[in-house]
């Protein structure tokens, strides 16, 4: 009678954590229908999404080695509610390798975390080969320099991409196409910002957009308190937690506003246009969605396998490239460069 007990209460200690974590995921997959300014903890759960995925996935193995078949339907629901999110950082099957010989245009983005400060200019000219390489037609960059010692890295970079457009601070777009507008769109209180240009491509014009938005600041938070402990200042745990929790919340609403600008902007378009850049938010956030609008997400489309675009601590995706449904997503994919904490993204596009 004590083992029936007993097996009793850790079945509904089981249920319990399952009923929470099913709403927790049910939340999560839909707080990015709403702004983040009062509603940051249901934002926050689009965060850990990939977790409660995960942990709905174990619990479910549990019922299944119980063989309560009625209770694992409540995480097999939970699971397959969320394969349009999974879908975002995985996709099935292989990708297009004949993209190269269709006709279309490669596109790339690519935050280069200007090119990590250094004077000679190897690292922009390995770039540039990188892109060579790929046979990219457009350029989209971030925290981008041009200064490279007594050097410009633009002068290098036209002899392959002949035409470019500057926006404000770090953003540039190199061009094989020519570029017959631009627009830059400065952010309010931060260094980021935005920008379009109109491309000509073979007489026919689409508007790219670049785009950079506020970062989290999770790295400069640890990197602050990291500083303090080496001069000998004493950091609490909890204040480290808190600092982080704050600089990330703030982020979420200034991208918010950020991207909305953006979504203003590219409404006002009237020609095909493909919106990419660092978002610094992932897949199903606030930014995520109000950035995609009733575009299409070219991993979604034409992806293969695990996409990460961020090579710090958070492997997550958060470098995108977007599209018109007018166009076709031929083939999407990523390279190890090693040269950013970002990945460079490259898709090509049949117009």
């Amino acid at each position: 009678m004590g083992k029936l007990a007993v097996y009793k209460y850790i079945t509904m200690m089981f249920l319990v954590i399952q009923i929470v974590l099913s709403i927790f995921t049910f939340v999560g997959l839909f707080g990015g229908d709403v702004p983040p300014s009062g509603n940051t903890a249901r934002a926050m759960l689009v965060y850990v999404l990939p977790l409660l995925i995960a942990a709905n996935a174990f619990i479910l193995i549990y019922w299944l080695l119980k063989r309560l078949w009625i209770v694992s339907s409540i995480p097999i629901i939970t699971v397959l509610s969320c394969i349009p999110y999974i879908g975002t950082i995985y996709q099935f099957g292989p990708s297009n390798t004949n993209a190269d010989n269709s006709a279309g245009i490669k596109i790339a983005t690519y935050n280069v975390a200007n090119f990590g400060r250094e004077t000679s200019g190897f690292m922009a000219q390995d770039i540039l080969s990188e892109m060579k390489k790929h046979k990219v037609d457009i350029l989209c960059m971030q925290e981008y320099s041009d200064a490279s010692g007594d050097k410009k890295n633009s002068d290098s970079y036209k002899e392959y991409f002949t035409y470019m457009a500057t926006g404000n601070n770090d953003m540039v777009i190199y061009s094989r196409y020519p570029i017959k507008k631009t627009k830059n769109i400065p952010f309010e209180y931060t260094n980021n910002s935005a920008m379009w240009c109109d491309v000509d491509v073979n007489g026919k014009r689409i508007r790219v957009f670049n785009v950079h938005l506020e970062t989290t600041g999770f790295n400069r938070t640890l990197q602050q308190a990291a500083k303090l402990t080496n001069s000998g200042i004493k950091v609490e745990s909890n204040s480290i937690i808190n600092a982080i929790y704050n600089n990330y919340t703030l982020g979420m609403i200034i991208r918010a506003g950020q991207a909305n600008t953006v979504a203003l902007e590219k409404r006002d378009s009237d020609i095909p246009t493909i919106l990419c850049g660092d978002f610094n938010d992932v897949p199903y956030s606030y930014v995520y969605n109000t950035m995609l609008g009733d575009m299409t997400d070219g991993f979604k489309e034409c992806g293969s396998g695990w996409m990460r675009t961020y090579r710090g601590k958070k492997s997550v995706r958060i470098d995108y490239i977007f599209h018109d449904k007018s166009m076709t997503g031929l083939t999407y994919y990523n390279t190890q460069l090693t040269y950013s904490d970002h990945y460079p993204v490259f898709m090509k596009i049949e117009i």
